[in-house]
């Protein structure tokens, strides 16, 4: 493993696009540092103990949220807007074409996307400054007071801002880095932590049972890895039998190909739609807790009780239920082996003028005039040179004569 890392710095790209991305990655931990001005740090961390969707979207921010800083929101909005134009996508027939057109489609619904990350990250900016400020770990902040107006909008921009340049440095190491950048930046924010829980557990404790304990863990951590990358990289392969063809002058050989169904084909995305789904209803019954009827109060205790418990049986079938669900579509593979003339064929697109090839010179069919047969739309036929029956000098001479005007007078010396 640790000559694989070695020779992977050896390559010059490979180097380019780790370091890259290592650098990326830097900014990114330093941005998520920079603080919010005017937070109680102590209240927020009692405020972070005891809610558990505020526990989440931390996640999604890579830890910033904890401490508030200028990208407290993370790339949550951008996953959010991502969500929704998956969805959206086959309600509007525009949005489902534009999948369809391949590169430009993916760049251009990529735009949609970003331009609908900023109004969410907005409201999502000020629906967290709000929670913030009525737990009183926030102060002076109200966009509908002249006073206050100027710093609370300021704060607001600098949360979206923040938000949309962690999506650009995603992007970025999508593109010129090692890929995947918006999963990067989650995976870094998340493994951020990790020194500092390793440190606590090795400080408290006797450190025998703490060394045995992070012996276990790291076990339980790599098996845990090569078990998602298993899972992940699985694929169940359905067979094809392609049959032999005939495009006009050309047969195809009949062969055999696989379509490749991924065994993980959807992603984390239903984990992510069930884990929402079951925090959702726990946080809007904390809201009417604290409510003088008495029949409501208990309802929402129950509620809040049975999606924060997580250790019920129920609550974990309808986890599962809600991961099966959302995770039931599988998309359309292509088959793995057929050739590219085939499928250029099949989808209607010209042949590239690599892939056409000349006839042998006794099998290219002629009229009885000495023209060329027409062939397929796909493979247009090369052409060649008209022979005609009469080909001695002559008649050449003959020919030329008449063309000229002279056609008697060549007779008559003749």
């Amino acid at each position: 493993m640790i000559d694989n890392v070695l020779n992977a710095f050896r390559i010059p790209d490979l180097r380019r696009k780790l370091l890259y991305t290592i650098g990326l990655l830097l900014v990114f931990r330093v941005v998520a540092h920079i603080p919010v001005p005017g937070v109680d740090l102590a209240k927020l961390r009692d405020l972070f103990a005891n809610n558990q969707l505020l526990g989440l979207l931390n996640l999604f921010s890579g830890g910033a949220l904890q401490t508030f800083s200028v990208a407290a929101m993370g790339v949550y909005p951008y996953i959010t807007a991502s969500i929704i134009m998956q969805l959206l996508m086959p309600l509007i027939p525009q949005l489902e074409a534009l999948s369809k057109e391949g590169e430009m489609g993916r760049n251009k619904l990529n735009q949609y996307t970003r331009i609908m990350t900023v109004p969410l990250a907005f409201l999502q900016g000020f629906g967290q400054v709000s929670l913030l400020q009525r737990s009183n770990v926030l102060t002076n902040f109200n966009l509908f007071n002249k006073d206050t107006f100027l710093p609370s909008f300021a704060l607001l921009v600098a949360l979206t801002a923040g938000t949309m340049l962690l999506v650009w440095i995603g992007e970025l190491i999508t593109e010129n880095g090692v890929g995947n950048g918006i999963s990067l930046i989650i995976f870094a924010g998340i493994v951020a932590r990790l020194p500092q829980g390793i440190g606590q557990s090795i400080v408290s404790g006797t450190s025998g049972t703490n060394i045995m304990g992070l012996a276990v863990f790291g076990i339980i951590g790599l098996a845990t890895i090569v078990g998602i990358v298993v899972i992940q990289e699985g694929q169940r392969r359905i067979p094809v039998q392609y049959s032999k063809r005939i495009r006009g002058t050309r047969m195809y050989q009949g062969q055999s190909t696989h379509i490749p169904l991924k065994v993980n084909s959807a992603g984390m995305i239903p984990l992510i739609f069930a884990l929402s789904i079951m925090i959702f209803p726990g946080t809007i019954a904390s809201y009417f807790q604290a409510s003088s009827n008495a029949t409501v109060a208990n309802f929402a205790g129950g509620v809040v009780n049975f999606f924060n418990s997580q250790t019920g049986l129920a609550y974990w079938v309808l986890y599962f239920v809600l991961t099966v669900a959302h995770g039931g579509h599988v998309p359309t593979a292509e088959p793995a082996g057929e050739p590219a003339e085939e499928r250029r064929v099949h989808s209607g697109h010209p042949a590239r003028p690599a892939d056409r090839r000349v006839p042998e010179q006794g099998a290219e069919p002629h009229h009885a005039g000495g023209r060329p047969l027409p062939r397929d739309r796909g493979h247009p036929a090369v052409l060649r040179p008209v022979r005609h029956e009469h080909s001695e000098p002559g008649h050449q001479q003959h020919r030329l004569a008449h063309r000229c005007g002279r056609g008697a007078g060549h007779h008559e010396a003749a």
